[in-house]
């Protein structure tokens, strides 16, 4: 299979402090690829790496063949990765619906003066965006609180919410940055079952971070164990679980 995202020696040092050294890294397309780390292992800035928020010191980062390296968070969001974050960044004054819709823009857009007068390519481009939109809602069972304020959701849903907005806009790598977090077991559940059928559904080439090995390694074909900036072991799920250093550094805390 084509790689979708090669990373290659990516480094990257915070007041003489590496907080990510040597990171290398081959997804892909299609793959559901799990990225573990106890807190402060660098795997949100590996995120903010891949995402234009940090610029690497050394290293490169290609996307489906496109080097991104250094880019501008816009550039490297219309290339291709979404990312949805630790603390849901929801847009909480709009309606789910109207979430939803701010990630379809990428793909449905017409002039200033169109939207103004109201001209027939508006009514045809809200008709469909309204209809992608609904159907994504379909996906994470939101569908009913459409018109709901997202302020307005539970957790569990705010969480499934935002990754809806970021397939939205089409990506070809989504990035979610421990998703589960503050759900109960029966949200996680039910959340994972979300993803696995994402993935399935719109071959969606994705990477997952997390600290519960127990959860990634229930749905991630493969694996990257972080430790302190750097890479601890790598490769199929039950080979890392196997990892005797895994094992000692990890498994064992």
């Amino acid at each position: 299979m084509a790689a979708m995202l090669e990373v290659r020696n990516l480094s990257i040092s915070f007041g003489g402090l590496k907080a990510v050294d040597g990171f290398d890294i081959t997804i892909e397309k299609g793959q559901l690829y799990g990225l573990i780390g106890p807190n402060g292992a660098g795997k949100t800035t590996i995120f903010n790496l891949l995402t234009g928020v940090y610029k690497p010191n050394t290293g490169s980062i290609v996307l489906d063949g496109k080097n991104i390296t250094g880019k501008k968070t816009i550039e490297i969001n219309q290339a291709g990765i979404a990312r949805t974050f630790q603390n849901i960044r929801l847009f909480k004054e709009l309606t789910v619906m109207e979430n939803v819709k701010a990630g379809l823009h990428n793909h449905y857009s017409y002039s200033t003066i169109t939207g103004i007068l109201r001209l027939p390519k508006y009514y045809k481009m809200e008709k469909a965006m309204n209809e992608k939109a609904m159907e994504l809602l379909k996906v994470f069972g939101l569908e009913h609180e459409a018109d709901y304020k997202a302020s307005n959701l539970p957790y569990g849903k705010q969480r499934k919410l935002e990754i809806a907005r970021a397939l939205a806009t089409e990506p070809k790598l989504l990035l979610l940055d421990e998703p589960a977090a503050g759900m109960n077991p029966n949200e996680t559940a039910e959340l994972m079952d979300t993803i696995r059928f994402v993935q399935k559904e719109f071959q969606m080439t994705t990477l997952l971070i997390e600290h519960d090995m127990k959860l990634v390694s229930g749905i991630c074909e493969k694996l990257t164990v972080l430790n302190f900036g750097q890479v601890l072991a790598s490769g199929n799920t039950s080979e890392v679980l196997n990892n005797p250093q895994v094992i000692t550094a990890y498994l064992g805390e």
